[in-house]
């Protein structure tokens, strides 16, 4: 399985409450509202977005890779309303060993209400059965508990936790590092 053969024309997946998506340029305002939220950022590599142009600046850069058949997110939209409400992908996905990991935020007035966790098991299913997956993982800052709560709802299993294992906002962070292998999604 090659990055490009899934990310070519990445598919639109659904569940109950959500549409994973491509995102478009018109995602703009609802993706502001997000990352332009302090405590959305705090657990994040990225900076809080200041302005609509740094917005636009991701977007601009999730289009691109689209266009040349990169690994790129999926668009969270809330179907009840229509708004994209966050983003969720597979990153530093190695087709050679069939490993990938997943990484997600969520608008914070959708936080508690297990729409990660419903967007993250519908990413696991497609990596697991469409990828030829055989293990995913996650990383969280080891202070982040709503990450590590989602990670525990899909099924992941604690590993350990990867000491100065990222430089984010300006120093070492501790990563805590969950993960699923196919054969214990497959029996979940």
């Amino acid at each position: 399985m090659d990055i490009e053969k899934i990310y070519g024309d990445l598919p639109t997946l659904e569940t109950d409450r959500l549409i994973l998506r491509k995102i478009t340029g018109e995602d703009v305002e609802d993706m502001f509202s997000y990352g332009s939220n302090d405590e959305v950022s705090k657990y994040v590599s990225w900076d809080t977005h200041r302005t609509l142009e740094d917005t636009k600046e991701f977007i601009d850069f999730v289009l691109g890779q689209y266009k040349n058949k990169k690994a790129a997110p999926w668009g969270i939209e809330y179907k009840e309303n229509g708004k994209l409400i966050g983003t969720i992908e597979y990153i530093g996905w190695q087709p050679r060993h069939n490993s990938a990991e997943i990484g997600y935020v969520l608008h914070q007035e959708y936080w508690g209400k297990g729409i990660t966790t419903e967007a993250a098991k519908e990413l696991l299913a497609f990596g697991f059965n469409k990828m030829e997956l055989v293990r995913v993982q996650a990383r969280c800052l080891t202070e982040n508990i709503g990450s590590q709560r989602v990670m525990e709802k899909i099924g992941m299993s604690y590993e350990g936790t990867t000491r100065k294992g990222m430089f984010i906002k300006g120093k070492h962070r501790d990563l805590k590092v969950y993960s699923i292998l196919v054969e214990e999604f497959l029996t979940s």
